[in-house]
């Protein structure tokens, strides 16, 4: 129902909602009874001083009795029916279920708010107690530290006769494990603690995503020379580990090289000529591919190029640098989606691979990706070689049946959190799922 003909359906909820009488209302708007009851029957149009003189009783705008919902509501109702696409709202009804029940409108936006909110808690949670190093390590400390304890324990307490030097030092291990043990659950419940606090007690990898994205993963200084990979990260109070300096320093250099491969002013220039075109901007400078879409993912919003997102992992699989998309999610430790085109690349070193993806979490969107599997390094005979993947990803135009050739390939994030059924490259159940 088109908008402007439930202009009479608002009117009698605002009415209904202040207790009025029809007969009040139309009363003080100067018309009949009769007549208000065919406006709000949507029978009769209304506009004009009419208009005016209904909402000043009602005390609303006009254009709330006209526009109805806002547009954000109207939105958010829209992409909370996408995420349940098996219970087929009746999208071309939206209008006017936000019209005659906006409280239950706003209601229904804001829960699917939360679920999205509480999805993103159960993806950064899970991706943590699964492949957090620091918690790994923790975990691994004071397992084996109980096993050493038991089992000298076992031997004090099955063993009869021990000679007296033998009894001192297992108490002495015994109580240097346990010293070790209650240190080492102390800093696990410190670590764990400052989860939600300001302690700064991060991972590693936590350290290095905060720092780039603080500089909105651009360094003027490398792309200038007046700096050099080492000196930023001297230059830097946010890095605290060894282990977090050390990945920020290999990086920098990856984007200082790429840096001079595709000097700054020269690919403005590109962008603003030619827009988005990751192929001819690796022809033009003569550059391999992969610099060419690292160097378009970490340009400055200025380029006008909208929102990119990035990953590099090893041939391990093992993500090496993610600059995420709010729709895109990227899992902080490795055991990403295999069905990722960045995995395909690795099998297809130095070819190109094209897809477009469709997410499985909340609203399916959908992404095109632009990857490549290269050498690294410098090679000489005896070397092992080294490969790296490069995927480039961006937000696709495309809903609904798609006119590229390409359909769309189903993934997820992650298989702890991927509620994609009948998958044959699920590792693992999907927490997420019903029952679970």
């Amino acid at each position: 129902m088109p908008r402007d003909t439930l202009t009479g359906t608002r009117i009698r909820e605002r009415r209904t909602a202040l207790g009025l009488k029809q007969a009040a209302l139309a009363e003080a708007a100067g018309i009949s009874a009769s007549y208000l009851n065919l406006i709000e029957h949507n029978r009769r149009r209304i506009g004009g001083k009419l208009l005016l003189s209904i909402a000043r009783v009602l005390e609303v705008e006009p254009s709330a009795l006209v526009e109805g919902a806002e547009a954000a509501l109207l939105s958010a109702l829209r992409e909370a029916a996408a995420a349940r696409p098996d219970l087929k709202a009746e999208l071309e009804r939206i209008d006017e279920f936000a019209g005659r029940f906006p409280g239950w409108a706003a209601l229904l936006a804001e829960s699917r708010k939360r679920i999205d909110a509480l999805e993103r808690t159960v993806e950064t949670l899970t991706d943590r107690l699964t492949h957090d190093p620091h918690l790994a390590a923790a975990l691994h400390d004071m397992l084996s530290t109980v096993t050493s304890i038991r089992s000298t324990a076992g031997i004090l307490a099955e063993t009869r006769e021990i000679e007296p030097e033998w009894q001192d030092r297992f108490h002495r291990n015994i109580n240097e494990d346990a010293r070790r043990l209650a240190e080492s659950s102390t800093a696990l419940v410190r670590y764990l603690d400052s989860a939600d606090s300001e302690a700064n007690l991060t991972s590693p990898q936590e350290e290095v995503e905060a720092f780039l994205e603080e500089n909105a993963y651009h360094f003027p200084a490398l792309e200038e020379g007046a700096l050099t990979a080492d000196q930023v990260v001297e230059g830097t109070d946010a890095l605290t580990t060894a282990s977090s300096r050390n990945t920020i320093r290999q990086y920098l250099r990856r984007y200082a090289r790429d840096a001079g491969r595709i000097p700054m002013a020269t690919l403005m220039e590109f962008v603003r000529a030619k827009g988005f075109d990751p192929s001819g901007l690796a022809r033009a400078f003569d550059a391999p591919l992969g610099s060419a879409l690292h160097r378009l993912a970490t340009l400055p919003p200025a380029a006008g190029l909208g929102p990119l997102g990035l990953v590099i992992c090893d041939a391990s699989g093992t993500m090496l640098f993610r600059k995420p998309l709010d729709e895109f999610p990227l899992p902080r430790f490795g055991a990403a989606c295999a069905l990722w085109p960045l995995f395909t690349a690795l099998t297809r070193p130095a070819q190109p691979v094209y897809r477009i993806v469709e997410q499985s979490a909340r609203e399916a969107r959908r992404f095109e990706t632009f990857s490549i599997a290269e050498l690294t390094g410098g090679m000489r005979f005896g070397d092992v070689a080294r490969i790296e993947a490069v995927m480039l990803f961006r937000p696709s135009f495309e809903s609904g049946p798609v006119t590229t050739g390409h359909a769309p390939v189903p993934i997820g994030v992650s298989c702890r959190i991927c509620v994609r059924e009948g998958c044959s490259a699920r590792r693992e159940p999907s927490v997420l799922t019903e029952g679970l």
